[in-house]
């Protein structure tokens, strides 16, 4: 689900803290919950470079008191529907170990656990998603900045086990994007990636947005915009 509803560490916690709530009230207190929260949302839980996301992607274990509780949530704080979903279990950044590899957050109301996706599996993620109009390639680059400010780098060879343990090699990752990952290790200038990325993704954004409002059917497939976007930027660096 995207929306023009932006999510922020400020207020996701207190939907979260919410949401856990009207759980409890649904279902009782005897059979808790866990939600991972996936991609953007997990990137927004755990660092500071990314300040909000219009992405609310999950894995959810829970009873079915959950999907009304989702929804009495929406429409409490008045929020698209399917706010909080699974979407993004049917598109190939999607693996079944995600659960395993999940990392605690914070649990509310004593019913409901919230863990999001360690870093290099995080950047495992993006690199298979690898949207050029979204905050995929930036989110690897500010992952890799924060920890390295940090004292807590992330290691080729981790995301390389990332990447295998999850999708079993990296037949799924495009050749641009794995020379831009192993370009910014020997550089290790991962603020300058960023701020580039960042706006390159800006820029792929609003180029598709202006596209799809002169032919709204002329993009069909990922393809289609990849070869839109390198036409975007052929022109730009003309």
């Amino acid at each position: 689900m995207s929306s023009d509803m932006t999510f922020t560490k400020e207020n996701l916690d207190i939907y979260l803290k919410e949401l856990a709530k009207v759980f409890r009230q649904l279902n009782g207190s005897k059979t808790p919950a866990e939600i991972i929260l996936i991609g953007g949302a997990s990137v927004l839980a755990n660092y500071g470079f990314r300040d909000m996301t219009t992405d609310m992607d999950a894995i959810i274990h829970a009873s079915s008191a959950m999907k009304q509780a989702i929804n009495t949530v929406g429409d409490k704080f008045n929020l698209p529907t399917g706010w909080l979903n699974t979407d993004f279990t049917r598109t190939k950044s999607y693996s079944d170990k995600l659960t395993q590899v999940s990392v605690y957050y914070k649990t509310y109301s004593n019913i409901l656990t919230i863990r999001t996706v360690a870093a290099e599996y995080l950047i495992a993620m993006k690199l298979v998603s690898g949207r050029r109009y979204k905050n995929d390639l930036s989110d690897i680059a500010g992952i890799l900045w924060e920890h390295h400010k940090t004292g807590k780098p992330i290691s080729y060879e981790m995301i390389d086990k990332a990447v295998s343990e999850l999708y079993s090699g990296w037949s799924d990752v495009s050749d641009k994007l794995k020379n831009i990952l192993n370009e910014v290790f020997k550089s290790g200038k991962y603020e300058v990636l960023y701020n580039e990325t960042r706006e390159s993704e800006i820029t792929a954004k609003k180029a598709l947005v202006e596209f799809g409002k002169q032919d709204p059917d002329g993009l069909k497939n990922a393809d289609d915009v990849n070869a839109f976007l390198d036409k975007v930027q052929k022109k730009k660096d003309e």
